[in-house]
């Protein structure tokens, strides 16, 4: 059951970020942004409403099935490791456990997530006018016409490989992260809990999950820049060599600041998003066990 709730907090939870993921991701991969106010106005201007839903589809199957491995392998990793210490699959789990099991489920999504990954920064930093700012003439159609002809065009034109670019960023990023996702939400709801309570209170979930996405984001932000800018090196370009190349360089032309680029969308995107996440995976759970 922990794989189904996990499927339906994810897709929600892409219905409510998806938009500021968009902004995040040109951020941090163009140089011609002031700030996130000129990003938003700039894609409006340009592209519309539709500018900040490029990729939109394949990205929430794919967070559907990747928040269903994490949720499904963090709990079953949890369980198993409850039962060789403690002797039963139920007992209560240290931080240590709540860490190994959170690490293990990000670095299981890793290899289901970098090819939308990938395929959703391609279609994010394409630009596509909206047809009423076009001029007269008549304009070339985009590289990419959609998530699938995206992930398509990559495979033809840089092999394999090409699905999996960033994937070494990827996997410091989400290990780390969903380490600490899964231990500050743990703590917090144990913290916040009255003493008597079985379970948290939805009140409770809410905030946890939403301060827990907030740190695992703040913390995850530097390895989600690199893991960007990999993504979008194209097979005409090769700027990046590799995960350690990519740092060098960015941080030689534009400072170490580049690092911390859209931490702050991150951490504001994060809170609502992992509130939704949360909320959404212990609802279908209760109901489960209620009926």
């Amino acid at each position: 059951m922990d794989f189904i709730a996990g499927a339906i907090g994810g897709g929600l939870s892409t219905a409510v970020g998806y938009p500021l993921d968009t902004v995040k991701v040109r951020i941090q991969t163009e140089r011609h942004y002031n700030g996130i106010w000129h990003c938003i106005q700039e894609t409006y201007r340009t592209e519309k409403v539709w500018g900040f839903y490029k990729g939109v589809s394949a990205s929430a199957l794919a967070v559907s099935v990747i928040s269903s491995v994490s949720f499904g392998t963090y709990k079953n990793f949890l369980c198993t490791i409850c039962k060789l210490r403690y002797g039963a699959a139920d007992a209560k789990p240290s931080k240590l456990d709540v860490s190994l099991a959170g690490g293990a489920a990000g670095a299981v999504r890793v290899v289901l997530m970098t090819p939308s990954e990938v395929a959703k920064v391609r279609m994010q930093t394409q630009r596509n006018p909206h047809p009423s700012i076009l001029s007269p003439q008549p304009v070339s159609k985009p590289k990419y016409q959609g998530s699938l002809h995206c992930l398509k065009v990559i495979a033809k034109e840089e092999g394999f490989g090409g699905l999996y670019k960033g994937c070494s960023a990827l996997l410091c990023r989400d290990c780390s992260s969903s380490a600490i996702y899964f231990l500050t939400y743990s703590v917090l709801c144990d913290w916040l809990t009255p003493a008597g309570k079985n379970k948290p209170g939805f009140l409770v979930v809410l905030l946890s999950g939403g301060f827990a996405g907030v740190l695992a984001w703040g913390l995850a932000t530097p390895m989600d820049v690199l893991k960007s800018r990999m993504q979008t090196d194209e097979s005409d370009q090769h700027k990046y060599k590799g995960l350690v190349h990519c740092a060098r360089e960015s941080v030689r032309k534009e400072g170490a600041k580049v690092l911390f680029k859209g931490l702050g969308l991150n951490c504001i995107r994060a809170f609502p998003v992992n509130m939704v996440v949360f909320v959404a995976y212990e609802a279908v759970l209760r109901f489960t066990d209620h009926y």
